[in-house]
């Protein structure tokens, strides 16, 4: 008699019968070359290239227990298998971060970068492992376990999905240390995942999530000298047309270490218009004169979060619309790319406003109206413009067709900076500027980065 455990499996399996049905490996291999990629922390891809994997007669036993496992698995553990299947191996690890990088505020611009250029990074190394070796998928050696999601072509160990769990709990760790232990038990969740999918042995996960460690301890030993740890100790600059206000948010960032850029003033815009001027007295009109319909109202409370979180979900869309969620170093380019040009750009927004203080709209008028907050540090130049400018030029250049809404979409969320009252028109075209800039030394240097 089929027992009620079997039930609840088959028909768990039934709803992600897509996945089963595709469970035949592809016919091209994925990124045979991307060992070779130019990484971001660690010299190269083989510097943590791990040892040889287990020989035949050890991958037999672990065959062995790999069936044992997989015929007990529960209805609750094929939910976790397809949780973790969903999206490129980055792809749960940037939603597991996301709120959280949001609560560190300014710090989340760096936090996120480095998180994304740490998952690059050990998705390369897994590729150098992966392809120095060859192993086998358990069910090319042994025809009677049967993967449950669908088996990437590409060589079984490391797995890929253990060395992203590996590296984004270890630096989650490092980022938000009280929950230490949870990043550590859904990095195993992630792991053992796989191994009960059918699509990775036993020690394929265990050097995974330890190669992914000691990518993410490079990424912390490089942080720790990027600059962010040093207190500021200057003061607020006094006098007509400076901003007003007491604790400004950032005031070292603009000297904080940079991926691409040199440093943060090598893109230093020109001053803004005198607080006294025809041309600020105009832009100051201009937000006056600010209809607030409906759909303005709309864009500005769209766009209103920090702008790195404006990132994360672009860049999400983008993967699966592209299907590169079956392509993991594809993927984790994507994300690296994005993020660290945000990044990039912000310490280059920051650089300019603490050199500059500029007033904010409704400081020089306080009869202006703003419809959310003001953010805490200076108005020149708009750093929603620019870091939604930047990102969007990369991934134009990444995904060239999608260009008119990813340049249109900039747009609008320096507008809506605009609509809100915060900033004015010359913040916002410096910004877009600047924004470009940035985006051009990025693209610059993924033009060469070894991936064709």
């Amino acid at each position: 008699m089929t027992s009620i455990r079997t039930i609840l499996t088959a028909l768990v399996m039934l709803a992600f019968s897509p996945a089963i049905a595709s469970s035949q490996t592809t016919a091209t291999p994925v990124e045979p070359t991307a060992g070779t990629w130019r990484t971001w922390i660690l010299a190269s891809g083989s510097q943590f290239r791990l040892p040889p994997p287990p020989d035949r007669e050890a991958t037999v036993e672990e065959l062995k227990a790999a069936r044992q496992q997989i015929a007990a698995t529960l209805p609750e553990a094929m939910q976790r298998i397809a949780y973790w299947d969903s999206g490129a191996p980055g792809y749960r690890w940037n939603e597991i971060a996301r709120d959280r990088f949001v609560g560190a505020g300014i710090r989340g611009f760096r936090d996120i970068a480095l998180f994304n250029a740490t998952i690059y990074d050990a998705t390369v190394a897994a590729w150098d492992s992966k392809y120095a070796y060859g192993r086998p998928r358990p069910a090319d050696l042994d025809a009677s376990i049967k993967p449950v999601i669908a088996t990437a072509n590409s060589p079984s160990y490391p797995s890929e999905h253990a060395v992203v769990a590996g590296a984004a709990a270890s630096l989650l760790a490092y980022l938000f240390p009280k929950e230490a232990d949870i990043f550590a038990k859904l990095a195993e969740e992630a792991g053992q995942s796989r191994v009960l999918a059918g699509v990775h042995y036993p020690s394929d996960v265990k050097a995974g999530l330890a190669l992914g460690q000691a990518v993410a301890a490079a990424a912390i030993e490089k942080a720790a000298k990027d600059g962010s740890q040093i207190e500021w100790k200057g003061t607020i600059p006094m006098g007509p047309g400076r901003w007003i206000g007491t604790n400004p948010l950032g005031p070292t960032m603009g000297s904080w270490n940079t991926w691409v850029l040199v440093r943060g003033n090598q893109f230093r815009p020109k001053p803004p218009p005198a607080y006294d001027s025809p041309q600020l007295a105009k832009d100051l009109a201009e937000l006056r004169e600010v209809k607030r319909t409906f759909e303005i109202n709309r864009a500005v409370f769209r766009w209103a979060p920090t702008s790195f979180a404006l990132v994360t979900p672009v860049v999400d869309q983008l993967v699966f619309d592209y299907r590169l969620d079956a392509n993991p170093p594809r993927a984790a380019r994507v994300y690296a790319l994005a993020h660290i040009a945000a990044y990039d750009t912000a310490v280059a927004v920051f650089d300019a406003k603490y050199t500059y203080w500029a007033i904010r709209p409704n400081q020089l008028d306080p009869s202006l109206t703003t419809i959310i907050p003001v953010p805490n540090h200076p108005s020149y130049p708009g750093g929603h413009a620019a870091i939604s400018m930047a990102v969007a030029e990369v991934l134009v250049h990444l995904f060239p067709r999608d260009a008119p809404i990813l340049r249109a979409r900039a747009q609008e969320i320096g507008d809506s900076r605009l609509w809100a009252g915060i900033h004015y028109r010359c913040d916002n075209e410096a910004g877009l500027a600047l924004g470009r800039q940035v985006a051009e030394l990025m693209i610059e240097r993924a033009k060469v980065d070894g991936s064709p």
